[in-house]
């Protein structure tokens, strides 16, 4: 049986590492008529990760959070020359290049370098801007660092997946190189000594400086090739008449010198309007709607969980002809599966794999991730409730001439609930705190929604002391409700 089921969860393995390169396969080989496409849809979606002033990153705009930047101002710029309107898809730096060979998103204006390894897998747009590194220190460093070289024994930040980030690691001697999705956090771990310093583009490190008293900046000295400095937009592989129609558009940018006349002085204009107030009692609502989302995501996983375990555990536990047999080996290489793998790594998948068949919002795409997560964790309670109940009950509603589904619908299934039920709880607090995954694709979820406030207010700490207290206080009612309900099933 043993060898039978390896051959199953084998087979399952293989099905989902083929999805992602089929799919890509098919939309290289489809015929290039991107152009066509974007005009009929009317909508061009950009990608991007708004942590990186001034590039892109949130304010505040009318009592509402956007994202704003040189990038955005370029973005708008496209999708006007198009004749169509602008969607701005946020997500972290290193998932923009999957949304984007997956079709969530139509372009990405990110200040993405495009250097030839990019180049393979995505097409891009001539230069829009042309820049250069700088290396953000905590201001009272300053004697100690002078350029990448002065590192040596210490440690270097940059974002995952960034050009700056591979020059640290090819260009540093000694020095320790650390990889972190957000521009925020890396500045919070320099500001907590956990990094020595953090390399990013000059503009960025320039908007963090000029808004943070307690940093500086000081020149990289990396040895750069013309890719590495440079900022182009990128388009899915093989859409040649959108990029040639976006260069248009780019060279009218470049000639009329946008970016330093218009598009840096707008997005500098947000910077200062960030800092007048950085209150977190100013941010209510960007907080009240992450807690918002987080209890929409936890309390419809746990549902439709909940649902899933009990097929799973039934299905488990099915016994008699081959077709039930099969049942089981299937339940079982799915809970296997699922909780052999993590959680991070399936919502990535649903958004992103399942998104080259059916495209599912980033939301849906989380409470399906995690119901499905959640399922394989709750069927196994489910399963170890009903293997504690007596097998004298079975009997005993089996002699009064009660089905196997009546049996275990009114009497069995009744005490494993009773049984499992701190489990379970268990299982809802802990979901409450992994909805924060979801934030990766971005949801907008407490998480997100902290980021946000980092970004528009470059407090580092007092954000994350907010949603401390907010979670706790979530799982803190959460938990004294099911304590009421566990008591009176016990009194019951």
């Amino acid at each position: 049986m043993k060898k039978r089921f390896g051959i199953v969860l084998a087979i399952i393995v293989a099905l989902l590492l083929t999805v992602v390169p089929l799919g890509q396969n098919q939309s290289a080989q489809a015929a290039d008529d991107s152009l066509e496409k974007i005009q009929k849809k009317g909508v061009l979606v950009m990608g991007t990760s708004p942590d990186y002033p001034p590039y892109e990153f949130q304010a505040t705009v009318k009592g509402k959070s956007q994202v704003v930047g040189m990038d955005v101002e370029i973005g708008k710029k496209v999708a006007k020359d198009l004749g169509v309107k602008l969607k701005v898809k946020s997500m972290s730096f290193d998932s923009l290049l999957v949304a984007l060979q997956t079709g969530k998103v139509d372009m990405i204006i990110s200040g993405m370098n495009p250097t030839p390894a990019r180049r393979k897998n995505v097409d891009f747009t001539h230069i829009y801007y042309q820049g250069g590194y700088s290396i953000v220190i905590n201001k009272t460093d300053l004697a100690k660092y002078k350029n990448k070289d002065s590192f040596k024994g210490g440690t270097l930040g940059a974002q995952t997946g960034s050009t700056q980030y591979n020059a640290i690691k090819k260009q540093t001697v000694g020095t320790t190189s650390k990889g972190m999705t957000s521009q925020s956090d890396l500045i919070l771990a320099l500001q907590s000594h956990k990094l020595d310093g953090v390399a990013m583009e000059k503009p960025s490190a320039e908007a963090y400086v000029s808004n943070n008293k307690q940093l500086a900046a000081i020149p990289s000295n990396f040895d750069l090739s013309s890719d590495a400095t440079s900022s182009a937009i990128a388009f899915r592989k093989g859409s040649t008449s959108l990029v040639n129609e976006v260069n248009k558009t780019v060279d009218s940018i470049k000639k009329q010198n946008l970016v330093k006349k218009q598009y840096l002085p707008a997005a500098g204009k947000y910077l200062k309007t960030n800092t007048v107030n950085t209150s977190m009692t100013h941010y209510w609502k960007a907080f009240l709607t992450g807690i918002e989302y987080t209890l929409i995501i936890t309390i419809c996983s746990v549902f439709f969980g909940f649902i899933l375990g009990i097929l799973l555990s039934l299905a488990r536990m099915a016994k008699g002809n081959p077709f039930k047999t099969a049942l089981r080996w299937l339940a079982t290489a799915y809970v296997e599966f699922i909780r052999g793998t993590p959680m991070m790594v399936q919502v990535m998948f649903v958004y992103f794999g399942l998104g080259l068949f059916v495209n599912l919002p980033a939301l849906t795409s989380g409470i399906i991730a995690i119901s499905l997560n959640s399922g394989a964790y709750i069927a196994e309670y489910i399963r170890g409730g009903i293997n504690s109940v007596n097998i004298g009950q079975t009997e005993a509603a089996r002699s009064l001439g009660m089905s196997n589904g009546a049996t275990m619908r009114y009497v069995v299934l009744p005490q494993a609930l009773k049984n499992i039920w701190p489990s379970l709880g268990n299982e809802f607090i802990t979901l409450i705190k992994d909805s924060s995954i979801v934030s990766i694709i971005g949801v907008t979820e407490l998480i997100y929604q902290s980021n946000i406030v980092r970004s528009d207010t470059y407090r580092g700490v007092a954000p994350i002391v907010v949603i401390m207290v907010l979670y706790f206080i979530m799982t803190f009612t959460a938990s004294r409700i099911l304590n009421y309900f566990e008591r009176r099933m016990q009194h019951d």
